[in-house]
């Protein structure tokens, strides 16, 4: 058995070479910074001016940006799968087999590795949220907690997209699956939109949908909120910051030992 102190020393070992292979790789992060930066633009001046919904004087910037947070982080969560799919498919999961580490370390250097790719998005999307419009009206603390759910929330996908990448184990079928699943899951949500422009099934599904409750709970600690856009009902939305840690700790819960699993099962063959 590997202990716990062995499986994190392994686990910094493996972070550090993610992170080196970024600072080699610098094209990655030039995606993950302009790919947020186009999103917000996008959204805020060319489908800003027609989506409607929102009452006159409600500042669209405020309302966009928490839900623009939300769908970056959950659409970047397909590195994780697809990176660690690239692993396997170039022999690198191999090499690793010949080394004395604990197999669990490899998934979590790259989860690890990941969230300091979104805490890069995160932040670009935020300076480029305050050029269009959007502020934080909320203390520091509330501001902090907000960009943590976030971050929380994305750490909890990439583990999902983790088990994905051992099972399909090349990039491009990772990166067409997940799309599938995720597209559906950011879109039918409060994202872009409040949830009473919705038709009753769409908005049944979407006010119980994850994403709406990590948007809505960075809506609440940003201060993004307005008294002219009432909360839906709805319990996962009046209380979005305690229905986003249930489903992180349940998906954790889950995709933790599934992924290591399944990384033993692969490793092996």
């Amino acid at each position: 058995m590997t202990s716990l102190a062995t499986t994190l020393s392994d686990s910094v070992v493996i972070t550090k070479r993610n992170l080196i292979k970024v600072k080699r790789v610098p094209d990655l992060v030039v995606f993950a910074t302009l790919s947020p930066i186009m999103f917000v633009l996008l959204f805020r001046y060319v489908f800003g001016g027609a989506i409607g919904g929102l009452p006159p004087g409600v500042s669209y910037a405020e309302f966009l940006l928490p839900g623009i947070f939300a769908q970056t982080i959950v659409l970047g969560s397909t590195t994780t799968g697809a990176s660690i799919a690239e692993d396997l498919q170039k022999g690198l999961v191999d090499r690793f087999r010949s080394l004395p580490m604990a197999p669990a370390a490899v998934l979590v250097g790259r989860t690890v590795a990941d969230a300091g790719l979104n805490i890069i998005s995160i932040a670009v999307m935020a300076l480029t949220g305050l050029v269009v419009g959007w502020r934080i009206n909320s203390s520091v603390p509330e501001a902090v907690a907000g960009f943590l759910v976030l971050l929380l929330f994305a750490f909890a996908i990439s583990w999902l997209m983790a088990l994905v990448g051992l099972l399909v184990r090349t990039p491009e079928v990772v990166n067409n699956a997940s799309f599938i699943v995720i597209f559906p899951l950011t879109f039918v949500a409060n994202t872009f939109v409040p949830l009473e422009t919705f038709p009753s099934v769409l908005r049944t599904f979407a006010e119980w949908n994850p994403v709406s409750a990590v948007v809505q709970a960075a809506r609440n600690l940003f201060g993004n909120t307005s008294d002219q856009v009432p909360v839906p009902d709805a319990w996962s939305l009046q209380n979005p910051v305690l229905y986003t840690l249930i489903w992180v700790v349940v998906i954790l819960a889950v995709f933790v030992p599934l992924s290591v699993r399944q990384f033993r099962r692969t490793a092996s063959r």
